[in-house]
């Protein structure tokens, strides 16, 4: 079941948000609701991806399957 919020953002961003859903030819409010519902889907993935890698063994575990990080890159930018 649909819940509903209500936010206060700034003109600037209402003038955005309203511009971009105008180039994606959808309403505002679903637009909105669409983008808000995607970034908290991806901070509970990344929260989730934290959350495996800090368990014991799994980064290990990870390392022997797929092979050690490349040079350069960070679990913590997860």
């Amino acid at each position: 079941m649909d819940k509903e919020l209500r936010l206060n953002i700034g003109e600037e961003q209402y003038e955005q948000l309203v511009r971009e859903a105008q180039e994606r030819h959808e309403d505002p409010t679903v637009y909105a609701g669409r983008v808000l519902t995607e970034g908290l889907n991806r901070a509970r993935f990344v929260q989730g991806c934290a959350d495996f890698l800090s368990t014991p063994g799994m980064r290990e575990e990870f390392a022997l399957r797929f092979g050690p990080a490349e040079t350069g890159t960070s679990v913590s930018a997860a």
